[in-house]
């Protein structure tokens, strides 16, 4: 049979269909992964700005697709970077100091542009608006709980392990909220593993990762410290880096960090066996979600970094 011009291009077309076809060369998004999830926010995580919703990725999406498809958006350099969300811009000219775009993917800090950002699938995708004057990096929060337990980050999971420095009860209550959220925490402390100290100040701050608290907030991202007047206090700072609010007898912290390339540790902790205690009790979604930190005494918890005098 003899095919005319027509004919023939119509027969390469339908052969170059089928070819890429059983080669499994997809020209379209690829092989779906799961849901990832995506929450936008402002002032450090204090006020809503988008979200939060689940959205279905696949093998090409990326942090800045996933957030394409679900808010509206400005970019900047070629589009690898967040310009605005939602109409709220970058602006480093602000008045309480200059205010950008951050993403965290189950709570650690990206340290490649969000259009870089490939998902694997079930990841917490967490975009904040806030200013950085204070802190230009917060590497791991704690507001995606149970990640990075759970999922791990950058793409891998880790062991997890709790090293219980001195924390009693706290410590087992901290194991068995892992467990509830269906992470079995690893004996002693594996390289690569994701880290939860627990136990009082005094005790924790030998840790080299824990200790960057005692630097402040642009040393490790929190912004809140455990020194006093009297001693050892729970102090929770505002959002320009400044002591705000002393937290009272029995007071504790829960807080992430991460040194360096390190893995992120988290610090459970308190001045006493009461702060430790009360600590280890703010580890459910319902405490943690879209909070940078936490500190807590008698009466209930205070998210930080604590919102600047007047809203400034």
């Amino acid at each position: 049979m003899r095919l005319g011009r027509k004919g023939t291009a119509v027969a390469i077309a339908l052969l170059l269909g089928a070819a890429l076809a059983a080669a499994g060369c997809g020209l379209g998004p690829g092989r779906g992964l799961g849901d990832a999830s995506l929450t936008v926010t402002r002032d450090f995580g204090a006020r809503p700005v988008a979200g939060p919703v689940s959205d279905g990725v696949s093998e090409a999406d990326t942090v800045m697709r996933v957030l394409e498809r679900n808010a509206d958006i400005e970019t900047r350099y070629g589009g690898g970077f967040v310009q605005s969300i939602e109409g709220l811009e970058a602006d480093e000219e602000a008045g309480g100091g200059p205010s950008d775009w951050f993403f965290y993917v189950n709570g650690v800090e990206s340290e490649v542009g969000a259009a870089d950002y490939p998902l694997h699938g079930g990841e917490a995708i967490w975009w904040d608006y806030h200013r950085w004057s204070a802190a230009m990096r917060v590497p791991a929060v704690v507001g995606s709980w149970p990640q990075p337990f759970t999922g791990g980050y950058d793409g891998e999971r880790h062991p997890v392990s709790v090293l219980c420095m001195g924390g009693g009860a706290a410590c087992g209550v901290v194991r068995g909220r892992l467990r509830a959220a269906g992470v079995a925490p690893a004996s002693g402390s594996p390289d690569g593993a994701i880290r939860i100290l627990v136990g009082p100040w005094a005790r924790l701050r030998s840790d080299s990762a824990a200790a960057q608290i005692d630097h402040g907030p642009q040393a490790s991202g929190v912004f809140a410290g455990l020194e006093g007047e009297r001693g050892c206090e729970v102090e929770g700072l505002d959002e320009g880096g400044r002591a705000a609010r002393g937290f009272g007898p029995g007071a504790g912290l829960l807080a992430a960090t991460r040194r360096y390339e390190a893995p992120p540790t988290w610090v459970v902790t308190g001045c006493d066996a009461r702060g430790v205690e009360a600590a280890a009790g703010l580890l459910d979604a319902g405490d943690l979600r879209d909070h940078f930190a936490v500190a807590v005494e008698a009466g209930g918890g205070a998210p930080v970094p604590l919102p600047l005098p007047d809203g400034g």
